[in-house]
C-alpha cells in the first residue's frame, strides 16, 4: 500500500486482481483506492480528482458520525455491547476467567482495573468476542454459503484494523471481533457481503445484485453499520 496526494486529499492505493477501481472511506477516515493491478498511478489520480466532491462530502459525514463515538469506562454500571444488546459491567474480585457474561452482566476481574491494565482489560473483551464469534460467525457462514453458492475454506475471527471483514483469493474469510457487538442481522449482512465477494471482488452493481438475492433489505443493514459502526468498540 502506498500513499499519494491529490490537492489536500491523501489517499492509499491497494492493488489486487479486480476488474474496476473504486474509492472508499475507511472506518478510521482514511481514503482508500482499490484498483486493478494494471491501472496506472496517473489513471488512479484522475479517478480521485473526479470524485473529490464525493470524498469531501463523505469525509465530513465521517467526522460527524465519529464525533458521537462512545468512550466507555471500565467501572460498575458501564454498558458494553454483545449481539446488539448493552450489558452492564460488574467488577468481580474472585473470578477464574478475566471476563464472563452471566446473569445479564459482563463480569470483569477487578484486579485488571485496579492495576490500571487498560490493554489487558481491552484484551479480555477482545478474547471474549473472538471466542464467541468463532462459533457463531462460522455457523452463519455455513448457513449462508450454500445460498450464495460458494464454499469458503477457513473462517477466522480476529483483529482486522479498520475492516469489518475480508476474503482472500484462496477462499479464506476473516471477520473483525467487533462484529460480535452488532445485532445478529448486521452480522448476517457482513457475512453475506463477504461471501458475495467470491463472485465479484469489487462493489459493482453485479455484486450488490448478489447481496440483494440473499438479503433484500441489505441497504437498511448497510446504513445501520455506517451510522453505528463507530460505537462498536470497547
Amino acid at each position: 500500500m502506498k500513499a499519494k496526494r491529490s490537492n489536500d486529499i491523501v489517499y492509499n492505493i491497494v492493488r489486487s486482481r479486480r476488474a474496476t477501481a473504486d474509492v472508499v472511506i475507511e472506518r478510521d477516515g482514511r481514503v482508500l483506492v482499490r484498483a486493478p493491478d494494471s491501472l496506472s498511478d496517473e489513471r488512479i489520480e484522475d479517478l480521485v480528482e473526479a470524485k473529490l466532491s464525493w470524498i469531501y462530502k463523505n469525509l465530513a459525514e465521517w467526522r460527524d458520525l465519529n464525533a458521537t463515538r462512545v468512550l466507555r469506562e471500565y467501572r460498575n454500571g458501564e454498558g458494553f455491547l454483545y449481539l446488539g444488546r448493552s450489558y452492564r459491567l460488574l467488577l468481580i474480585g474472585e473470578q477464574k476467567e478475566p471476563l464472563l457474561l452471566k446473569n445479564g452482566r459482563f463480569c470483569l476481574q477487578r484486579d485488571l482495573v485496579d492495576e490500571g491494565a487498560i490493554e489487558a482489560t481491552k484484551a479480555a473483551f477482545r478474547d471474549y468476542y473472538i471466542a464467541r464469534g468463532s462459533e457463531r460467525i462460522s455457523q452463519r457462514v455455513n448457513y449462508y454459503a450454500p445460498k450464495v453458492g460458494v464454499s469458503p475454506r477457513d473462517i477466522n475471527v480476529r483483529e482486522l484494523g479498520n475492516r469489518w471483514a475480508s476474503c482472500s483469493p484462496n477462499g479464506n474469510l476473516a471477520f473483525h471481533w467487533k462484529c460480535m457487538m452488532a445485532p445478529q442481522t448486521i452480522i448476517d449482512y457482513i457475512v453475506v457481503h463477504e461471501l458475495c465477494h467470491f463472485h465479484y471482488l469489487d462493489h459493482t452493481d453485479a455484486f450488490w445484485n448478489e447481496v440483494d438475492k440473499v438479503i433484500p433489505n441489505y441497504r437498511e443493514r448497510k446504513e445501520w453499520l455506517r451510522k453505528n459502526g463507530a460505537g462498536l468498540d470497547v
